[in-house]
């Protein structure tokens, strides 16, 4: 008899079991919930590569569908104005009136300008009405709509519009709630753009390291739920070698899982090979593309760093770097803004990128 794998290291696809990220979920639900508009109605989540940003965003927006709101969501790129646009008609086509035949007629990058439209009772339009008569039809209905973002680029036009318009909404009181995610550098380079800067009153997520008791709990229950069970010391190792990072968790399992499919119970010598496995895919699809976004200044901070066994002394690395304490202090915030470390108190750092030391020693 083979088990099927419960274990889904596929980026945006929702977990058995999503690892200690609770506090996260519940407060934007409530705000799904309430009669009254919340400030998690306006959210940013921030994080490194495979901290879950994407699953996040996909299972709030179902439990946003399932408390009677339309999702829509869509990936910071050329033309997401327009994809938001078509998938709300789609999402809520049940409740819409059938759309005038249009034809374009100019296009404006305007802080508020879009694409405008001559219909054919000769009315001119542009995406921030045409959004506005159907967030008036939900209303109607007694619904909201939820727009979600992934990957947030700060220098896309639409990007910025988007926001803005937005602002108009939630000023006019539109049932109307925003979730955006992206790396912590172009969250913040979003929210330091000034005609956007309303976002910095938004609420902030980071996502980071997940505990020690949430990942075994989260490996444990998917691996019961998938009808085996897993040694003890097998576990142990599982839950070690992800170091919180949900991405790794998912993956570790994964092919723990596929070493011997057959078997009722998974061994310690299955955790092992599926690490082997597990860390060789999370070289490819996570530390190269961390590698590349490195600066030269980055390189030099985290090469110091391993000189170190173990956490390091900002103070030290001053020393080996012979720069200025200014001059390092920037790189040490670059770093913790990519995920790439952490602080752990006053003064020291270490790394929080499970396995990314290893990996920096071989390459650098």
């Amino acid at each position: 008899m083979s088990f099927e794998n419960p274990f889904t290291p596929s980026f945006g696809e929702i977990p058995v079991h999503v690892a200690g990220r609770e506090q996260v979920i519940a407060p934007i639900v409530r705000a799904f919930e309430s009669t009254r508009r919340r400030p998690e109605l306006t959210t940013l989540i921030s994080g490194a590569r495979g901290t879950g940003k994407t699953t996040l965003l996909t299972l709030l927006a179902r439990k946003a569908e399932s408390l009677g709101w339309i999702p829509v969501s869509a990936t910071a790129l050329p033309g997401m104005l327009e994809d938001l646009e078509i998938g709300t008609r789609r999402a809520a086509r049940h409740l819409l009136p059938e759309e005038p035949s249009s034809h374009v007629t100019g296009v404006s990058v305007a802080p508020l300008g879009g694409i405008s439209l001559e219909r054919s009772d000769r009315e001119l339009t542009n995406w921030r009405y045409r959004m506005a008569d159907i967030l008036d039809v939900l209303a109607s209905a007694e619904t909201g709509l939820l727009i979600t973002i992934d990957e947030i680029d700060p220098t896309l036009d639409e990007m910025i519009q988007l926001a803005a318009v937005y602002r108009h909404f939630v000023r006019e009181g539109r049932k109307v709630a925003l979730l955006m995610a992206g790396l912590p550098h172009n969250v913040s380079s979003l929210m330091s753009n000034k005609t956007v800067s309303f976002l910095r009153r938004a609420q902030s997520v980071r996502l980071g390291p997940v505990g020690p008791y949430d990942v075994r709990n989260a490996l444990l229950s998917t691996v019961l739920e998938g009808g085996r069970e897993i040694d003890q010391d097998a576990l142990d190792l599982a839950a070690q070698e992800t170091g919180g990072f949900p991405f790794l968790i998912q993956l570790v399992g994964y092919r723990a899982w596929d070493i011997r499919p057959d078997e009722p119970t998974i061994s310690l010598s299955d955790v092992e090979h599926g690490v082997e496995l597990a860390l060789a895919e999370m070289e490819e699809r996570i530390f190269e593309a961390t590698f590349r976004d490195l600066s030269e200044g980055d390189l030099r901070f985290l090469s110091a760093m391993l000189e170190d066994e173990g956490d390091s002394k900002m103070e030290d690395l001053v020393r080996r770097m012979d720069r200025s304490s200014s001059q390092v202090a920037q790189y040490r915030r670059r770093l913790i803004e990519a995920g790439v470390i952490g602080a752990r108190r006053r003064g020291v750092v270490g790394f929080d990128l499970p396995h990314f030391r290893e990996f920096l020693e071989a390459r650098i």
